[in-house]
């Protein structure tokens, strides 16, 4: 969960919490990770601070988005 006294910024956290799922399998390739909104609601975030989790996630490379559909994780490479 993110931790609101850590000087981690609260969008890093929520991405290194989605990197973990995806690479333990939680979210296996092909599958669709969170929406902004779900995120935002789980994780008691802001939905910019989601949208800049998850915006990090594609420019990583760990996911892709199909417009109108959502964001899912990438094959391995």
């Amino acid at each position: 969960m993110i931790d609101p006294t850590s000087e981690v910024p609260r969008w890093q956290q929520a991405h290194a919490i989605l990197v973990e799922r995806i690479r333990a399998g939680v979210y296996p390739p092909g599958s669709r990770v969170p929406s902004v909104i779900a995120l935002a609601e789980e994780l008691s975030i802001s939905t910019p601070t989601a949208q800049k989790a998850l915006r990090k996630l594609r420019e990583d490379g760990l996911t892709y988005t199909v417009p109108d559909f959502g964001s899912y994780v990438a094959e391995k490479k």
